[in-house]
């Protein structure tokens, strides 16, 4: 394995061995609560860079895979009262499903017009589950969470776990996209799509195949909504903050590595968490728009690109 593989693995250990140490020593289930947002952040960033920065397909359509997620394990939970690590398999299924049928129907418009689209494909899905009385319908549906099971004392902490192992699977996804021969094709589809195509790279297909990964991850992160709110609603699950989040996380830490996603998602994310606490949760979106334009306008590589200058203008220091 090579060494950069190891680092990666050894930070993904870390990474769950603190959630694992927190399980069992912090009684303050609020803390969990915000963590699990977070890391869920982290994994909806994530997948929407497979698409929106590796291939530079701006998706405003999170909310939609996200919501259909979340209303997959609601229609399992009602339909059979399947597992946890079921509904987050199906949700995926579904997303990669519905991710490659909206490829098809949305890949070949480009810039504003595929980004217009994407969010038509949220207000869709978003009426058809209002219409739907099997899973609430606009109502919304209670769900009664199954007894925790051991070492868990609390549904919310082994939920927390849940997340950190999902967000360790979409981050490894990320990283080998990154470094794959889907990857390259990707930033040359970024760069310049008709170039690209010149070239010989299978455009559609590569993008197809972004599309369908990103889409799975995005479903997958919805599922567990159920049963972390107790509760699942249309206006909630298909909210358009999830996009908008979605979007700026990876703008914010930076779009051309896998890290970049992941620390967007932890700073905005904690950012949000504490504003919600102190001053008012109305000001989550208010927090993300300015922080987005600070960084668009003063930093459009984000906090890894002004890591790979500062690194550069040290470099050219020392010589």
């Amino acid at each position: 394995m090579k060494p950069r593989n190891w680092g990666f693995w050894a930070g993904a250990a870390a990474a769950l061995g603190l959630a694992a140490l927190a399980v069992a020593t912090v009684r303050n289930e609020y803390y969990f609560f915000a963590a699990y947002v977070v890391i869920q952040f982290v994994v909806l960033a994530t997948a929407w860079n497979i698409l929106g920065g590796y291939a530079g397909y701006v998706n405003f359509g999170a909310s939609a895979f996200f919501g259909v997620g979340a209303y997959i394990a609601v229609m399992l939970i009602k339909a059979a009262g399947l597992p946890l690590g079921v509904q987050i398999l199906a949700a995926a299924a579904v997303g990669g499903a519905l991710g490659f049928g909206v490829g098809l129907l949305t890949l070949r418009l480009r810039g504003i017009f595929f980004s217009i689209a994407t969010v038509a494909i949220t207000i869709v899905l978003e009426t058809a589950v209002i219409n739907w009385r099997y899973v609430g319908g606009a109502s919304g549906i209670q769900i009664l969470r199954p007894p925790v099971i051991e070492p868990f004392d609390s549904y919310t902490k082994m939920l927390l776990i849940v997340v950190v192992l999902l967000a360790i699977v979409a981050v490894a996804i990320a990283r080998y996209i990154e470094t794959s021969w889907l990857g390259r094709g990707l930033r040359a589809i970024r760069d310049n799509e008709e170039a690209a195509e010149c070239a010989g790279v299978p455009t559609l297909k590569l993008k197809l195949m972004a599309c369908t990964v990103s889409g799975a991850l995005m479903s997958a992160a919805g599922a567990p909504l159920a049963m972390y709110q107790s509760f699942v609603e249309p206006a909630s699950a298909f909210n358009l903050t999830y996009s908008v989040s979605a979007l700026a996380m990876p703008i914010i830490g930076g779009t051309s590595h896998w890290i970049g996603p992941v620390i967007g998602a932890i700073l905005l994310g904690t950012v949000q968490q504490v504003v919600t606490v102190t001053v008012s949760s109305e000001l989550n979106v208010l927090v993300v728009g300015v922080l987005l334009v600070l960084f668009v306008v003063a930093a459009p590589e984000g906090i890894v690109g002004l890591a790979r200058r500062f690194a550069a203008w040290s470099r050219k220091r020392e010589s």
